[in-house]
């Protein structure tokens, strides 16, 4: 017989009597990692970590010390929310170093505990600071700045030390054959998206529930239990014993969440009405709101449930906190009626100011000197503002409409044409017949609503 004949006839894996589960090479103690296992990929540490191990394991990824990062992304935390953000996200998506599974699919599975309820913390809390910090262009360039520089000097740590490849030795280890390995064990809870469903509705291995009752843990990791001993627990369907219905205690405080982010938003608008604007006052009671929406969600690690409701408010909240960002600085919570009529030149201010309401500037006393040039402007947040020009006075026009509509001499008053960014440059020249005057420059600004200017027939 050859020596392949010889082979052939001998124990191998198609043939011969197969080891019993639990016996043979694969209950060896793992040999100890060595560098040449060293993963390349980010992972949080678990050893050094003060929160979730995020500036720890950049640390070790990049070879620099731990704390300038934590120093850094506190300053970009507070200067913007990006270093809230990114560590939210990253302590979401990025798993320990001894785990493959991050906090997003704990998550997704039901099994929710502080870790994931404080990442989503930072993150929602990081998202409403940066959107409250879009207006602001000095505190941005300088987060933007300072993280690229904490970008360049994690990679050219991370790149000084790296000695130059070996070809030779890279080609001899792509050729050797791959080293074998002990089947894995599982160590983690079974849950309804990794086992099959059969059409009976029952399911192999675990509960399968995905928000289901606190009891419903211990079956998973008695199924867990079976599984890694090789019980067979996965050969049949699993049905969970059934225990008497005991009464559960209060599980949810979304409701209550929510009527506290209420009356959060409502004293934040309500103490800052009087005193500041309109956009200033929404910001600092949705801000108010989102906080305690955030607060609230950590709350229910420890004291009872809040359901999905509760973070698609306070995604909303962060939506409607980003929105009213937009609103101009000069409209404000206080809606009058103003009236300006100066009789001469020497009375007119060079500019006239109103945050909300209806505003008319009435210039038809003023006579202005032939060949003199008299020049004035008017801002108004929100409502109307009407001027009314001299007969006499060529006046040279610049109107400034955020949304709006604008009305000139000559068009119909029932011809509203509502349009965001409306921008006008005109010349009103004297009627026929008019007598000899100089020219008025103005200058009209609206946030949101209607300018509107007429001519004064003598």
């Amino acid at each position: 017989m050859t020596d392949h004949q010889h082979a052939a006839t001998g124990p191998g894996p198609g043939s011969g009597p197969r080891p019993s589960r639990g016996t043979g090479p694969q209950d060896a103690a793992p040999r100890e990692a060595g560098p040449e296992d060293a993963d390349d990929r980010f992972r949080r540490d678990r050893r050094h970590q003060m929160l979730g191990g995020v500036c720890a394991g950049l640390g070790r990824q990049c070879d620099m010390d731990p704390v300038i990062f934590r120093i850094t992304l506190a300053v970009l935390s507070a200067t913007g929310g990006i270093g809230l953000i990114f560590y939210g996200f990253a302590w979401l998506f990025v798993p320990y170093d001894d785990d493959e599974e991050n906090e997003v699919r704990r998550l997704l599975t039901g099994r929710v505990d502080g870790h994931t309820l404080a990442a989503v913390l930072f993150a929602l809390v990081g998202c409403g600071v940066f959107l409250s910090m879009l207006s602001n262009d000095g505190v941005l360039s300088f987060a933007v700045i300072l993280s690229l520089l904490l970008a360049g000097a994690g990679y050219w740590s991370r790149r000084r030390g790296t000695p130059s490849p070996d070809h030779i030795a890279a080609q001899a280890a792509a050729d050797a054959p791959p080293e074998p390995q002990a089947p894995p064990v599982p160590d983690a809870f079974p849950s309804w998206w990794r086992d099959p469903i059969v059409k009976d509705g029952t399911h192999v291995g675990g509960t399968g529930y995905l928000w289901g009752p606190r009891e419903s843990r211990d079956l998973d990791i008695a199924a867990a239990v079976a599984i890694g001993l090789g019980s067979g627990a996965r050969d049949k369907p699993y049905a969970p014993p059934r225990r008497p219905a005991g009464p559960r205690g209060p599980r949810r405080i979304g409701g209550w969440v929510f009527l506290f982010a209420l009356l959060a938003a409502g004293l934040g608008t309500g103490l800052t009405w009087e005193a500041h604007s309109l956009g200033t006052s929404l910001q600092t009671g949705l801000a108010c709101a989102l906080a305690v929406f955030g607060v609230g969600i950590a709350v229910s690690a420890f004291l009872g449930r809040t359901g999905a409701g509760s973070v698609v408010l306070a995604v909303v909240t962060a939506g409607l906190l980003a929105g009213s960002t937009a609103v101009p600085g000069n409209i404000g919570t206080d809606w009058k009626r103003t009236a300006w009529g100066p009789t001469s030149v020497a009375q007119i201010r060079p500019q006239y100011d109103l945050g909300a309401g209806e505003g008319e500037l009435d210039l038809s006393a003023i006579r202005v000197p032939e060949n003199g040039t008299a020049s004035t402007a008017a801002h108004v947040g929100l409502g109307r503002i009407h001027l009314i020009v001299p007969r006499d006075a060529t006046v040279r026009l610049t109107i400034d409409v955020g949304v709006g509509d604008i009305q000139l001499p000559g068009d119909e008053r029932k011809d509203v044409d509502v349009a965001p960014g409306k921008r006008e440059k005109v010349t009103l020249r004297p009627p026929a017949g008019a007598g000899k005057a100089g020219t008025l420059e103005i200058e009209l600004h609206v946030g949101v609503g209607q300018a509107e200017v007429s001519r004064a027939a003598s």
